[in-house]
């Protein structure tokens, strides 16, 4: 299929009739897309496999936002590209949890007009059409309470905030806001270039399937017994333990995915040397490398 060069009334509709923006957990479909078929992102695009269902990211960026939400407790869904509603509609929390879509809230074409932003269009010829907007990521997360939250996320490089951009990032502020759902803005500026390249390198185990729950409570044990040892060592030792070497993904796997969990408040500021150890930290100090899990944001 060849690439579309730029967004078209056609565009938009062919992206209804695919159910873009639809769905839920494994059946969600993005509203853009890395495809042939979709116009360019202005981003490097990225596609990760994690929790059954293919992410596709547009941006640098929005890894990075992937990754600092794979952090995130009790996240069970994640949706990228989510469309926001242009008319009044029920909450979107509705799509995950009965009992949500009794109330209507605002649609962007009316925040639009209350906040004196004049809202994205797309122009085809002498026509106008009404522009589609989507949030980065948005997480649903179910809190210590048993219910369902959402938290909606922006993620954008500080070069592309022009006075234009800031405007429709408060547009979409005002959307979740709205709803009652907390909306941040992480830019490069929110986290420590270091922590972003190490959630990176980890990033495969750390969305890797799940390890089981004696492997993560080893890799616990092994790294808390001997806090000194190098990188390398430690996971060489759970390797032996695991059974050898044919168990050494298991072993990386169960090291970072209970650092991923948070049972593991590793400094994530490390560099890649293996012979480094892993330095511990106190929960409140690995929260705060965690823009997401601190609910940092940029100002607009």
């Amino acid at each position: 299929m060849r690439t579309e060069k730029r967004f078209t009334p056609k565009v938009l509709e062919r992206f209804q009739r695919e159910g873009r923006g639809t769905g839920t957990y494994t059946d969600y479909v993005p509203w853009h897309r890395v495809s042939r078929g979709d116009p360019s992102s202005k981003g490097r695009s990225h596609l990760i496999v994690w929790m059954d269902r293919q992410r596709e990211l547009l941006s640098d960026q929005e890894w990075g936002g992937l990754n600092f939400a794979g952090l995130v407790p009790g996240l069970i869904d994640l949706a990228e590209q989510f469309p926001i509603s242009q008319d009044s509609a029920s909450h979107d929390l509705s799509r995950w949890q009965i009992g949500c879509g009794v109330t209507q809230f605002p649609g962007t074409l009316e925040i639009a007009g209350n906040l004196g932003i004049k809202h994205p269009a797309l122009k085809d010829g002498d026509e106008t059409h009404v522009w589609n907007s989507t949030t980065d990521l948005l997480l649903v997360i179910r809190n210590q309470s048993g219910s369902l939250m959402l938290l909606a996320v922006s993620c954008k490089p500080t070069s592309t905030l022009t006075k234009r951009a800031k405007e429709l990032l408060r547009l979409e502020k005002t959307y979740w806001n709205l709803r009652g759902v907390e909306w941040i803005l992480i830019t490069p500026e929110q986290y420590e270039k270091s922590v972003g390249l190490t959630l990176r390198r980890s990033s495969p185990w750390g969305f890797d399937e799940p390890a089981n729950i004696s492997e993560i409570q080893l890799a616990c044990r092994v790294v808390r017994s001997a806090p000194w040892l190098a990188f390398s060592d430690i996971v060489q030792h759970l390797t032996d333990l695991l059974g050898g070497e044919t168990h050494r993904h298991q072993a990386q796997r169960a090291l970072w995915q209970s650092i991923w969990r948070g049972l593991l408040p590793v400094d994530l500021r490390r560099g890649w040397r293996p012979h480094h150890p892993l330095s511990l930290i106190s929960q409140k100090e690995f929260v705060s490398l965690n823009p997401i899990l601190a609910r940092r944001s940029a100002c607009i």
